[in-house]
């Protein structure tokens, strides 16, 4: 007989076919799915599970509740949008055409719009607004580190870069979550253009 406990015999756990990584990457596919064509809220841990082919202590055991699995998520769907981005240019345009293009995958990216379409308020606040996660420390390493060689060219002015960083960041965070309040009166062009101009003014000697 088998126990409730008992892990299934799946593709995400084949032994000699995938490991911990894959195990990890089907149930954040599985969450990234349920977030985008079910929403927030009706996306369950149960459900996740069985989307991934892994038994319920599976996740569990990787983490304790829905909420972690999609902070995991959006900390893996971050830092993957950041990848290939290269903010480690030398002159301050180019540095800022990438950001405002970094700010456009993440503003037109599935899983971070619906969270940003959510209803859940509390879980929006918590990983986008209050809570300082291991995805937004990477997009502030980024920031420093193009903000440091803009600063060796001359062309960003003095300043500590990580504070810098920091206001960078905050300024396309914002404008990012924003945008569908005001796509009416900034239009796609116009919404690139006085965000890299905002970003230009502040980082200009």
């Amino acid at each position: 007989m088998s126990s409730s406990n008992a892990e299934p015999a799946n593709a995400a756990e084949q032994p000699g076919t995938t490991g911990t990584r894959s195990t990890d990457d089907a149930i954040l596919d599985a969450a990234a799915d349920l977030i985008v064509h079910l929403g927030v809220r009706r996306t369950q841990l149960a459900e996740i599970a069985r989307r991934a082919g892994v038994s319920r202590p599976t996740v569990y055991r990787r983490w304790p509740d829905v909420r972690a699995v999609i902070g995991a998520l959006l900390t893996r769907e971050i830092l993957t949008t950041l990848e290939g981005a290269e903010l480690d240019v030398q002159d301050r345009e180019t540095f800022v055409n990438r950001v405002v293009e970094v700010s456009v995958r993440l503003r037109d990216h599935p899983v971070l719009g619906a969270l940003l379409r959510s209803d859940d308020s509390d879980l929006l606040l918590e990983y986008v607004v209050e809570r300082l996660g291991a995805s937004q420390r990477g997009l502030l390493e980024a920031l420093r580190t193009g903000i440091e060689r803009g600063q060796a060219q001359g062309s960003i002015r003095a300043g500590e870069p990580l504070e810098l960083a920091a206001m960078v960041l905050l300024i396309a965070q914002s404008t990012v979550q924003s945008h569908r309040m005001v796509a009416s009166l900034l239009p796609e062009a116009a919404w690139r253009r006085e965000l890299a101009r905002a970003l230009n003014g502040y980082l200009a000697p």
